[in-house]
């Protein structure tokens, strides 16, 4: 039985990383390892920049391919249009949050790591200021400890609606 922690991510940003994986499987490392093969005729591969950067690469590629495979074969995929809805703050909610100090709103989507986004206003749920909302209802004050001092927010809404 496995002991991994699942990954939280929404149906969207699942389906990116499958595609993703697929785009590397089919198509980078073939057209890779061509370049690599097309390098090395071009003779000594010690100084043949070509080569280091197409081996470079490759590593590159089969990295990237093993993140996504252990996210996705660990992704706990939850959609936030059917998660039970609740008026507490969980993965997948849309949280409106009003700043105490200039008493304005701003709005943040809580997502995984793999799709966090803060311009965007897409927050990963490991990041501080999510991790101090979980649980939240509206009403409720919420505290994010940063460097600069603490910020306080009061829940205005939450939604579980498909994330922009």
């Amino acid at each position: 039985m496995s002991t991994d922690p699942k990954i939280p991510m929404t149906p969207a940003c699942f389906d990116r990383l499958k595609q993703e994986l697929k785009q590397i499987k089919e198509h980078d490392r073939a057209e890779n390892v061509r370049d690599i093969e097309t390098a090395r005729e071009h003779g000594d591969l010690r100084e043949n920049a070509e080569y280091h950067a197409a081996k470079e690469r490759q590593g590159h590629l089969d990295g990237r391919m093993r993140y996504l495979e252990s996210h996705l074969s660990h992704a706990e995929v939850i959609d936030p249009t059917i998660v039970k809805k609740e008026d507490k703050v969980t993965f997948g909610a849309t949280v409106t949050l009003n700043d105490v100090d200039n008493d304005t709103q701003v709005v943040y989507y809580i997502v995984g790591e793999d799709e966090s986004d803060a311009g965007s206003g897409r927050i990963s749920i490991s990041a501080p200021i999510a991790r101090a909302m979980l649980g939240k209802r509206v009403g409720d004050e919420v505290i994010v400890k940063l460097p600069k001092g603490d910020r306080e927010y009061e829940v205005v809404r939450v939604e579980y609606k498909a994330i922009p």
